[in-house]
């Protein structure tokens, strides 16, 4: 992959460069895994690292500074930008000790964002990125969380970030709590960016759930499953194949 930097001056750079340095060297550890054990046949062309006001007005008009389009990923390093957008995502609420915990958010946690953009090139979801996808969105997101966590997070942060979006999904389900899963992401970037989040703190919440509980721990298992669904002709929901109302 190529790394191309895309910021206003030279300052702007610098002021990024050590942390640019940090994540790539990890991402590469990162990509050797899900070269060998998650079907990363074809890596993305380059990575473009920008300002968060760039990824969100100039490259997109996505709220949240990390996407991948076509085969490049975008993203800032901006740990102060990433701490202010999670903050913001409360929409207000009182949760002082989630609040101070996006406050402090570690390196870690920007990385893995880097991780999950990555992992959508992974040949094992059934729909090519760039089309349209139905049916499963979910399920790709939600192990596009999961696997960067599980691998570039220490143990201490996984837990962390598992218990805050848990929190957070009881938090917002009176808002969104009625919709289906299975409607991830319909509307959602024309909505708030609570709305946006609550997706994908379910899907990572359910995935989680899949390996950790219904898969004892087998990765592969659930993805078998997921095939499995496509190959039976997906003659219900895949929440529904999976059984997570239960």
């Amino acid at each position: 992959m190529k790394h191309i930097y895309a910021f206003e001056d030279i300052k702007e750079y610098e002021t990024h460069k050590d942390i640019i340095q940090r994540f790539s060297k990890r991402l590469e550890e990162y990509q050797y895994i899900l070269e060998k054990e998650y079907l990363l046949m074809d890596q993305p062309k380059g990575i473009i690292w920008t300002s968060a006001e760039a990824a969100t007005t100039v490259f997109s008009e996505i709220p949240i500074p990390a996407f991948t389009n076509k085969n490049t990923i975008y993203i800032t390093p901006d740990v102060a930008a990433w701490r202010k957008l999670f903050v913001e995502q409360l929409d207000g609420k009182d949760l002082p000790h989630i609040e101070r915990f996006y406050k402090e958010l570690s390196e870690n946690h920007i990385l893995q964002i880097l991780g999950h953009e990555l992992t959508h090139h992974s040949d094992l979801f059934l729909e090519d990125f760039d089309d349209e996808r139905e049916d499963s969105i979910w399920f790709e997101e939600g192990m596009c969380e999961y696997l960067p966590r599980k691998f570039l997070l220490s143990e201490k942060e996984f837990d962390e970030i598992t218990a805050v979006e848990e929190e957070l999904v009881e938090a917002f389900s009176e808002e969104y709590g009625d919709r289906s899963i299975d409607e991830f992401g319909s509307g959602s970037y024309t909505s708030s960016l609570s709305s946006i989040m609550f997706d994908y703190w379910r899907s990572y919440l359910y995935i989680k759930h899949l390996v950790e509980v219904r898969f004892k721990d087998d990765i592969q298992a659930v993805f078998e499953e997921y095939h499995k669904w496509d190959q039976e002709g997906r003659i219900c929901s895949l929440s529904e194949y999976f059984e997570l109302d239960q």
